[in-house]
């Protein structure tokens, strides 16, 4: 053979088909990625088209191919596979070369046309075919990408094992002296049951005391807890001082008694994503045991809430969830691993918490035990009777329970006119995905959050597009005090993973860090998903920063804004009560990479000082920009303060 007929050769490409590289490396939000098989392990198929290879995956996914600078090009043609079975599908499909994004496609929905995905490769070292949730949630978004082949003139792809995070923790433990961590204000509405624990970390034992309590309310000083019946109308200013024996701390809290409650974002633990159906009487016992010995009720978690599966299901010959979902009156039966609603209510109380329950406007819930539809009043004061604090009302089985309503707002105007006519403080979030642009009716409806969009699920990594939904909705329009728009729980430690035995969150820690300030920027809820009985100590460090969760809590509530975004990198950026300015500089890109911010993007002048919230840390004083190298899908979360 001659040298040209050599060269030829080596020059000469091959294709490779992505199906058949390591397909274990993909990290992916549901299910298991599957080599020419959707997904669901059924035929690859687009809107009726058939492919005989290519790869089935579900959003959110990345898979990493390792291309030595000898690939040529990347084939596919990508979409919803047609099992997906719901209009509820969504799928944007990237590709990815060493960092920047080589190729992006629409929105891709159930029924519709695959798109030829045909991206050059030449020089690219690593590529990475990545699948969103186009920002409205990870439900039914099964991803082909099919007949996906890389053209090759050299050495071989090779599947990359997905980069490895350290769980450092960034925040140092709070000091043994006292430190108030409640927001300034607290909304209830006159006459009804009060309680309140003041938030104090420090060394224990610790004494309370409050100055300028009005009538009617009274605190254990060991605890801190306030409870009574909420005054008359009017604002009244108390000051709570907090003393150990290394020294002491003073805050005024306003405690407005008036229409508004929830005047800033409700923060505690949910059940679902960790226990399911499995949920019971125990763990919530033992859920609110957990919230008071790990002290995320020094950092101001209140609610202890169960979600689905407490309830009866229709039909069902089940002992334990069978039987008559009503009894002679109307009032809903819980099953029998709830035996007494009033007692855990008031065991939960007793640990100075706030419980929440769950049901849906529909006949049945989510998970086909019994809902609400018809029975509204009686549950509403069933609720109430039982001592339930917080009420999640899902969305599901409505619309198949009454087709042709008068839309998305009825059930919602429904059940919030009932709730605010009971006897106690029962706040309100509205679970129905994003729909007829929730924010702007939910809080009219009297609902004090809805969900922005679909459930992240137990699978969730990066919040990627949910920034995109939040930015060009303009959302933090529609938050206000009382009124928060509502991404979903706080998706960490241990979850519900497959066959129901719990496993680890798939996100990394970066993708951790990034959740929890996104939510706080937007003022969001702070809902723990994960099992709260068994937290590791970097959750538990994630979830008690007390600087950020002062962002999330701050009584001003305006919600962060998108200031910046370049490329794969933006800034977003919230006023706050004591006039600074909380920040987070975030890089959703696949690299690390430098974010910046400017005074002009922020629409100030002068010298700034700047804080690292997450170390708690003083980085100096700019005065007309400031930037931080961001680690892939990670954050830098400061705070500007004038400086004189």
């Amino acid at each position: 053979m001659n040298i040209l007929s050599l060269l030829l050769l080596a020059t000469q490409s091959t294709s490779a088909s992505i199906a058949d590289l390591n397909l274990s490396y993909i990290h992916q939000g549901w299910g298991h990625a599957m080599r020419d098989r959707s997904v669901t392990d059924t035929p690859l198929a687009i809107n009726g088209r058939s492919f005989e290879h290519g790869l089935g995956t579900h959003a959110i996914s990345t898979f990493r191919i390792r291309l030595f600078g000898q690939s040529t090009r990347f084939h596919a043609f990508c979409g919803v596979d047609d099992n997906a079975k719901s209009e509820r599908a969504s799928i944007v499909f990237h590709v990815i070369g060493d960092g920047k994004e080589l190729w992006k496609s629409p929105r891709l929905s159930w029924k519709q046309d695959a798109v030829e995905a045909d991206v050059p490769l030449a020089g690219v070292k690593t590529v990475n075919l990545y699948v969103d949730d186009a920002g409205d949630g990870v439900d039914y978004d099964h991803a082909d990408w099919a007949d996906a082949k890389i053209e090759f003139t050299g050495k071989a792809p090779l599947s990359v094992v997905p980069p490895v995070e350290r769980a450092v923790i960034l925040t140092p433990p709070p000091s043994p002296k006292p430190r108030i961590n409640s927001p300034s204000v607290v909304g209830v509405r006159p006459g009804h049951p009060f309680l309140y624990t003041v938030p104090v970390t420090g060394l224990r034992p610790m004494k309370v005391t409050a100055h300028g309590l009005p009538s009617g309310l009274n605190i254990d000083p060991l605890t801190g807890i306030v409870e009574g019946t909420a005054p008359k109308r009017g604002t009244y200013s108390v000051r709570f001082t907090a003393k150990n024996r290394k020294g002491s701390a003073n805050r005024t809290i306003r405690i407005v008694s008036g229409d508004e409650i929830a005047l800033t974002p409700q923060m505690g633990w949910n059940s679902w994503y960790i226990w399911l159906d499995k949920v019971d009487d125990k763990i919530m016992r033992s859920s609110a045991d957990a919230m008071v010995r790990n002290g995320m009720i020094q950092h101001g978690y209140q609610y202890v809430d169960i979600d689905d599966c407490w309830a009866r299901v229709p039909g069902s010959k089940d002992p334990v969830v069978g039987g008559p979902t009503r009894d002679n009156n109307g009032r809903m039966l819980p099953s029998a691993k709830f035996p007494e609603m009033k007692a855990l209510t008031a065991y939960i109380h007793s640990k100075g918490l706030r419980a929440g329950i769950y049901t849906s406007p529909g006949k049945t819930t989510c998970a086909g035990y019994e809902g609400a539809f018809g029975h509204e009043p009686i549950d509403a004061e069933t609720f109430a009777d039982w001592g339930f604090d917080l009420l999640k009302y899902d969305w599901c089985s409505y619309q198949a329970t009454a087709p042709g309503d008068a839309g998305y707002q009825k059930p919602y105007w429904l059940m919030g006119s009932l709730l605010k006519m009971q006897k106690r403080d029962i706040v309100l979030n509205l679970c129905q995905y994003g729909m007829d642009d929730v924010w702007k009716w939910g809080k009219q409806v009297g609902g004090h959050s809805w969900r922005t969009a679909g459930d992240l699920g137990t699978g969730a990594t990066m919040y990627q597009d949910g920034f995109d939904l939040y930015a060009t909705k303009h959302l933090e329009r529609f938050a206000h005090p009382g009124a928060y728009n509502d991404p979903d729980y706080l998706i960490f430690g241990n979850l519900a993973g497959p066959g129901g035995k719990a496993r680890r969150t798939l996100m990394t820690p970066n993708e951790q860090y990034s959740q929890v300030s996104f939510w706080s920027l937007v003022a969001a809820p702070l809902i723990l998903g994960g099992d709260i009985i068994t937290l590791d100590a970097f959750t538990l460090n994630l979830l008690t920063n007390d600087e950020v969760i002062a962002v999330d809590q701050d009584a001003l509530v305006k919600a962060a804004r998108r200031v910046v975004k370049s490329g794969e990198t933006e800034a977003w950026a919230r006023p706050l009560e004591d006039g600074g300015i909380a920040v987070g500089l975030f890089n959703r890109a696949e690299d690390e990479g430098p974010v910046t911010v400017t005074w002009k993007d922020l629409g100030i002048q002068g010298r700034f000082s700047v804080r690292d919230l997450w170390r708690q840390k003083e980085l100096g004083r700019f005065k007309h920009s400031f930037t931080a190298t961001v680690p892939r899908h990670g954050v830098v979360m400061i705070k500007l303060t004038r400086s004189h």
